[in-house]
């Protein structure tokens, strides 16, 4: 490993930058190609007739593209290496993400939302090991800043969200006499996921593979003979089912929410970028968080503070409280995902990392796929999108719960 982390490319590039280059990869993969959709949702829902159900279930289909893409994750990593997988990753998000400007069919759109979930997928989990890697080699230099790393690559999901909030409601506004103008939309955001892309080639050069090394990530990953036991990480595992099941409830509802509530434009617009801001500076927040406990403490606690944010445009309608719930929740929600990262990285040998993450993956994909159709079930029921939202800060305090009781392994007897 240490070839590749230490190669004269490597040190020409300060870390500080790479890592914001590779952030680029969790912008693509869950900033734009994601939660964007949460400000589609309503033009889209209103134009086409759909139930709270469908609407969610176009998230849903996206992650179980996103589960899809990350079985084979480990398998294609070793067959094609890390960093060509993350472009080719990108590259086809960005393409599926125009697919779903040239169709009004559900049954085609979700199809174009699980092929994007797929190649997200393939862009999170190996952006999320060399964002791992960059903090290994950074710590061989004396350095000690693993959490910060990886916080700004997952915050570098705040850099989509932002640049979704700046640029979607632009473009629907100047389609709005267009027939299907959201479809505009989902152009835009094809070509931004592009420009991402080329961030993501040049961080790729900066970190090659060498031919040969057994540092490469195909060397690496293929040493991984011992499957990472189910039951060592299985209460930060089962924790991070419900997370993913609660936080994309917020997700993908709260916008709707929002404007149901009386919201304007400029109002949802101010609150959407506000989140992404709070995204990317979370990654310093709770950088020291991530380095200091090697169990489930930091998991535990962002959940409970997500469980808050979540309930807050409940209990009240006011623009303040809107405003602390955008702020809170996007200040927390990428550094639970980071936690899980940190979590392998204090845990496992280097050689495991990627066997881990794509296992943490695995069942992040899973609480995706169940919780945005079933916040929109419990949606089109009596209480409407605010029971939604109830149960999905419901979910997000028992992954609290769970997570708190992961330790250390070295703890595990």
């Amino acid at each position: 490993m240490s070839t590749t982390l230490t190669s004269p490319s490597l040190r020409a590039q300060p870390t500080l930058r790479l890592a914001f280059a590779l952030s680029m990869g969790a912008a693509v993969s869950l900033g734009i190609t994601r939660f964007a959709y949460a400000l589609l949702l309503p033009p889209m829902r209103a134009d086409l007739g759909w139930s709270y159900a469908l609407a969610g279930g176009m998230n849903t289909a996206n992650a179980v593209g996103y589960l899809a893409g990350a079985l084979v994750t480990p398998a294609l990593m070793r067959r094609f290496g890390v960093t060509r997988l993350l472009l080719v990753g990108a590259v086809l998000a960005s393409v599926f993400m125009a697919g779903s400007g040239f169709v009004t069919d559900a049954s085609a759109l979700l199809l174009q939302r699980l092929l994007a979930g797929v190649a997200s997928a393939w862009v999170f989990v190996a952006g999320g090991l060399l964002a791992a890697r960059l903090g290994e080699a950074d710590a061989r230099t004396g350095a000690s800043r693993g959490g910060l790393l990886l916080g700004i690559y997952y915050g570098g999901t705040g850099f989509g969200i932002l640049l979704s909030a700046l640029l979607v409601p632009q473009v629907l506004r100047a389609a709005s006499d267009v027939p299907h103008g959201w479809t505009w939309a989902w152009w835009a955001l094809a070509i931004a996921s592009a420009a991402a892309t080329g961030l993501l080639a040049w961080a790729g050069r900066a970190m090659p593979d060498p031919p040969g090394s057994s540092a490469t990530p195909s060397a690496a990953i293929a040493t991984e003979a011992t499957p990472v036991a189910l039951r060592h990480f299985g209460w930060a595992l089962a924790g991070y089912a419900l997370f993913g099941m609660g936080y994309i409830g917020y997700m993908t509802f709260v916008i709707a929410l929002l404007r149901e509530q009386g919201a304007s434009a400029g109002f949802v617009t101010l609150f959407y970028a506000l989140l992404g801001i709070a995204c990317v500076a979370s990654s310093r927040l709770w950088a020291g968080l991530l380095d200091r406990y090697r169990g489930g403490q930091p998991q535990a606690l962002l959940n409970g503070l997500l469980g808050v944010a979540t309930l807050l445009p409940v209990l009240s309608a006011s623009a303040p409280v809107a405003l602390a719930s955008g702020v809170l929740f996007g200040g927390v929600f990428l550094s639970v995902v980071a936690s899980t990262t940190a979590l392998v990285r204090h845990n496992l040998p280097p050689a495991r990392w990627a066997q881990g993450i794509s296992l943490f993956t695995i069942v992040f994909a899973l609480g995706q796929i169940v919780g945005p159709t079933v916040t929109g079930w419990i949606s089109d029921g009596p209480g409407g999108l605010a029971r939604g939202l109830v149960a999905s800060a419901i979910a997000l305090w028992l992954a609290a719960v769970l997570a708190s009781r992961q330790h250390a392994l070295k703890e595990i007897g």
